[in-house]
């Protein structure tokens, strides 16, 4: 009988810990999954002040532990805590002049200064730290840019060291324009060779680039969706990686992220006025009454609400969507906003709300409660962006009932159908052109279909049977483990 896979999922962010997007569900999410499919699984991350002032601080503990780090010619202390999620242990690496910070990455105003300094360390840290808790992973699943460096350190400074003989690394892509870009004078602070600052190591036009750094020294590479895999091959979408994407196409795979129905099923959540099932439909209709409430707004019910949780960012979209608010405002519809993101869309959106007050309401923040509630309580949800590597919140709505209208890229393009009405097929709205025009023109289809009630309960029933649960996706994870491990020399 083989053993368990020893797995450590090494991330930036995860619930119920820290979030700041997507990519806190998926490595929230995963490791349980895995657990369940008799995968040994630790996670590790930053020990942030999110964290600190969470819910989760009773429960975690200072393992004793500390693990001493070179940033250059500085050597630093960190200390190891301990906690646990759904039973799978997490460790959290403390240093608070770089985590006990109010926000996880970016200020409203721009990005940390000292950002290269904050993951450099964490990296190398992961690294020290899983030695002295002499957990020895089989796989290290590293997401994201704030993660690149750790397999670069195994493939060179590490590549002696007997405790990780065996160990591969898999690093995943969550969005390919968040790269980690820094000065090539950050590049001492790693303390790796300066062999590997080239163009076919870590440097990128002159700058040191954490996120190639992952590509180049990772054994696999994935990202969140078939169709992102192929996209970011291309220079349309690979924000210049695409070349070294290219080379390493062969161990480049998408696997569709997935949804934990635990938190997000309108039969389970703990958040909304009233439960409800594809069966029995009569609470989605308390849900909107709420979510009016909850934004203030007076619609009557022939006119759908069209939800939207989102980074306000012109790659989600928000650039069209201005244009077309105009145009949406004299439909006969309301829309509810929630999220932050660049300063000129809070500013847009919050004009546009006094203007039609009636019709449009924004909460400029992240509110898990309220995003529920948008979730269970909207008719449609709106995704209209630019690129999207995979996309949660559709796959969130198909589950409550609330009809997806999306642009056809990357993850939304791979779990939304275009609706026919001729044979009645499809699980939302899906337009292909990058214009506010498309973007219209299908928000008008699907006041169409909302217009005869028959027809989109139909829709309704069939989006909410869909099924993207996280078991399926972490079988493919499980299935590129194994892949890694027959081929050990």
């Amino acid at each position: 009988m083989m053993r368990a896979l020893k797995v450590l999922i090494a991330t930036p962010e995860a619930i119920p810990f820290a979030k700041t997007g997507g990519l806190a569900d998926v490595t929230g999410a995963l490791p349980k999954v895995l657990q369940g499919l008799g995968c040994e699984v630790r996670l590790i991350m930053p020990f942030y002040r999110q964290i600190q002032e969470s819910g989760e601080k009773a429960e975690i503990k200072d393992t004793g532990i500390q693990v001493s780090v070179s940033l250059g010619f500085r050597e630093l202390s960190v200390p190891v805590f301990q906690s646990s999620a759904n039973n799978v242990p997490a460790y959290f690496l403390k240093r608070d002049e770089y985590y006990d910070r109010k926000y996880l990455y970016t200020m409203p105003d721009g990005d940390y200064f000292d950002n290269a300094e904050r993951f450099i360390l964490f990296s190398r840290a992961v690294v020290e730290a899983i030695k002295k808790l002499n957990f020895k992973p089989d796989i290290i699943h590293c997401h994201d840019w704030q993660t690149g460096l750790i397999s670069a350190f195994l493939k060179t400074i590490y590549k002696n060291d007997q405790f990780f003989a065996d160990t591969k690394t898999v690093f995943t892509i969550h969005n390919i324009a968040y790269q980690g870009q820094f000065p090539q004078s950050h590049f001492p602070l790693t303390g790796l060779p300066h062999e590997i600052f080239t163009p076919d190591g870590i440097e990128f036009w002159g700058n040191m680039n954490l996120l190639k750094a992952g590509i180049v020294f990772s054994d696999i590479i994935t990202t969140v969706s078939e169709k992102y895999s192929k996209e970011i091959q291309t220079p349309e979408f690979g924000y210049g990686l695409e070349g070294i994407l290219m080379a390493k196409k062969d161990n480049l795979f998408g696997v569709l992220n997935g949804v934990d129905y635990d938190d997000w099923s309108p039969e389970k959540d703990k958040f909304i006025i009233s439960k409800y099932d594809y069966k029995d439909l009569s609470g989605k209709a308390k849900c909107r009454q709420d979510l009016l409430k909850e934004y203030s707004l007076n619609l009557s019910d022939d006119a759908p609400v069209i939800g939207i949780i989102s980074r306000l960012a012109d790659q989600k979209g928000f650039d069209i969507l201005s244009q077309a608010m105009e145009d949406l405002m004299n439909m006969n519809l309301g829309m509810v906003v929630l999220g932050t993101g660049e300063r000129k869309y809070h500013d847009l959106f919050e004009g546009l709300a006094k203007k039609y007050p009636k019709k449009l309401g924004i909460k400029i923040t992240f509110d898990n409660k309220i995003a529920h509630k948008i979730e269970a309580g909207s008719d449609m949800f709106l995704m209209p962006s630019k690129y999207e590597p995979c996309g949660l919140n559709q796959i969130y709505s198909l589950k409550y009932g609330t009809i997806p209208i999306v642009r056809a890229t990357g993850g939304l393009d791979d779990t939304i159908d275009d609706y026919d009405p001729k044979v009645a097929e499809g699980n939302g709205f899906k337009f292909n052109e990058y214009s506010s025009k498309a973007l219209i023109v299908k928000v008008n289809k699907a006041l169409e279909a909302f217009s005869d009630k028959k027809e989109w309960k139909k829709l309704v029933l069939n989006a909410m049977q869909q099924d993207f649960s996280w078991e399926r996706s972490a079988k493919r994870y499980v299935e590129l483990y194994k892949r890694l491990m027959i081929e050990k020399p």
